[in-house]
């Protein structure tokens, strides 16, 4: 079983890593901060469709203030989608600005609508940790999924994942006629895969969505990691499996039911040789991101440890054993998929 014991530590952004951002255009400079968001005057808790409180709380801010907040978060909007565009402003307005109360880092989520169709999307606006950029960027680079992120001084801007909360999806799926019980578990063991192999943990059933697919003949699953703040921190190896959440177990169950270990092997083979041709297709920019994590500090020297002595004996390469942090931990973990 994975436990997590004690709150993860903050670490700020690097100058290294910062250099990092602003080479491969990820700095952007924007109109409005985190610390800027704090400013509300009043709060009212969100409750879903059926009345369920979300533990998000919608906000509210001065008469005064709203109209110049609502305006500079409609701009970093047009920055992480269409590059800064402003003139994709004309017809959107703010709906909603919630506050998760009982995350880490607390961070804000915006509900923009476009007033001609009533669509709606939305965006993070977050306490900039380095540990999660190191995750948000690894998960661009070396999942299948693409990810838009911005960052600027202590802020960090996040596009919204689509996709059925995976707690959510859990409770529903064994009423769901359509379900491929096959291809959801596969997926889950490429998913589990990807997360050790990047060092990506804490992927429990509240920390990634399903993104389902109809097709002509067959329903497709992917499952998509939404938070990112664990990344290359944990010093148990039993934190970067999906498998070892019991939160997780109606998928794990569902594996054990319909894959055999042969099936299972072959699928782990898959995943890891897709891996090792993002490896090699975006060596330069994974090059620079590992460069940058070995000369960063991104969690304490016992979780190193510890994790190195995991790694070690888990795939029986004394490598590991010389690694001094996260960023060498992880590079050597690449390693094994080339």
């Amino acid at each position: 079983m994975a436990l997590i014991s004690k709150k993860k530590l903050i670490y700020p952004i690097s100058a290294g890593l910062r250099k990092y951002l602003i080479k491969y255009g990820r700095e952007v400079d924007i109109p409005i901060h985190y610390h800027e968001l704090l400013r509300y005057t009043n709060s009212i808790a969100l409750f879903d469709s059926k009345d369920q409180d979300t533990l998000w709380e919608t906000v509210f801010y001065d008469q005064n203030d709203r109209e110049e907040i609502h305006g500079n978060v409609k701009k970093i909007y047009a920055l992480l989608k269409a590059g800064g565009d402003m003139s994709v402003m004309d017809h959107l307005y703010i709906d909603r600005i919630d506050l998760c109360i009982y995350g880490n880092t607390q961070p804000f989520r915006v509900r923009i609508v476009n007033r001609i169709n009533d669509n709606f999307d939305y965006f993070y606006i977050k306490n900039a940790d380095a540990s999660r950029v190191y995750g948000l960027e690894l998960e661009d680079l070396l999942s299948p999924n693409r990810i838009s992120y911005l960052v600027h001084k202590n802020t960090l801007i996040e596009e919204h994942i689509a996709g059925i909360p995976g707690d959510k999806f859990m409770r529903q799926f064994k009423a769901d006629p359509n379900l491929n019980p096959i291809r959801l578990a596969k997926e889950f063991v490429k998913f589990n895969e990807r997360c050790f192999v990047r060092l990506l943990g804490d992927m429990h059933s509240s920390n990634f969505v399903v993104d389902v697919t109809p097709d002509f003949e067959e329903t497709h699953y992917r499952i998509r990691a939404i938070d990112f703040d664990q990344q290359s921190y944990e010093g148990k190896k039993s934190i970067y499996l999906p498998q070892y959440f019991k939160e997780n177990n109606d998928l794990i169950n569902l594996g054990m039911e319909y894959i055999t270990p042969e099936s299972m092997r072959q699928y782990q083979r898959e995943e890891r040789a897709l891996i090792a041709t993002r490896l090699k297709s975006s060596h330069k920019e994974i090059e620079d991101v590992l460069h940058t994590m070995e000369k960063d500090k991104i969690a304490p020297p016992e979780n190193v440890h510890a994790l190195k002595m995991d790694l070690a004996k888990h795939y029986k390469n004394e490598k590991f054993l010389a690694c001094k942090n996260m960023g060498e931990i992880l590079r050597t973990s690449l390693e094994q998929v080339l």
